[in-house]
């Protein structure tokens, strides 16, 4: 169980591209509150203080501190530029902390595979997963131990220890991570060039004019 994490928020009024790029330069983020049947809240957030939490996770429930009230919320989306790097905008969607949500959970690798020692590459194909679970009991990750995947082997989603109350909105039969023969490499053949073929240039026969009849 993730613990329930705080940001501060405070409402805004401007609405607009240059409003909004106005809150940026001022070191916050545009952001917005919606849900549960009520009107949508447009708010703003502290850049420095909102990455921090990114950096914490923030996958769990969190307290969306307002001037009048706080709410429990999760983030629903996160608003990059074309860069990946600036966040543009995000998005809180309320939530009581009885009620299931889904959230999106990552997967963090545990152990070196028996596998590798065979001669295996580990491939990871699933790096993290949509859980429903109750609000108050959202997990920050899902550890896999993978210590005992051999050469030729597979985890799949079916195999995955869950904690209890949580369920995964997945396909059983996916593959999570697998340890695979290493691809050989194959090299490329040399092809000779092919000769130039000389240009045909023809040249039609000069016959002689016939003379006129008269």
């Amino acid at each position: 169980m993730s613990k329930s994490l705080s940001i501060a928020a405070q409402p805004r009024a401007e609405k607009g591209s240059r409003a909004m790029r106005r809150l940026r330069t001022a070191g916050r983020i545009p952001a917005v509150i919606y849900g549960h049947g009520q009107e949508p809240a447009h708010l703003s957030v502290d850049r420095h203080e909102f990455d921090g939490l990114l950096r914490h996770g923030a996958h769990g429930l969190l307290n969306v501190q307002m001037a009048e009230a706080t709410e429990s919320a999760v983030i629903k989306d996160v608003q990059f530029d074309a860069f990946g790097r600036e966040i543009l905008h995000v998005d809180f969607a309320r939530v009581s902390r009885d009620e299931r949500v889904v959230v999106e959970v990552p997967i963090v690798l545990k152990g070196t595979a028996a596998g590798v020692a065979e001669g295996g590459v580990v491939n990871w194909m699933l790096h993290s997963l949509h859980v429903e679970c109750p609000a108050e009991n959202i997990i920050e990750q899902l550890p896999v131990n993978i210590a005992n995947l051999h050469l030729n082997q597979s985890l799949l989603i079916k195999d995955l220890q869950i904690p209890e109350g949580l369920t995964l909105e997945h396909d059983p039969d996916l593959v999570v991570v697998q340890v695979a023969p290493p691809q050989r490499q194959v090299e490329p053949t040399e092809v000779e060039p092919a000769a130039a073929e000389p240009e045909l240039i023809r040249r039609e026969a000069k016959t002689e004019e016939e003379p006129a009849e008269k």
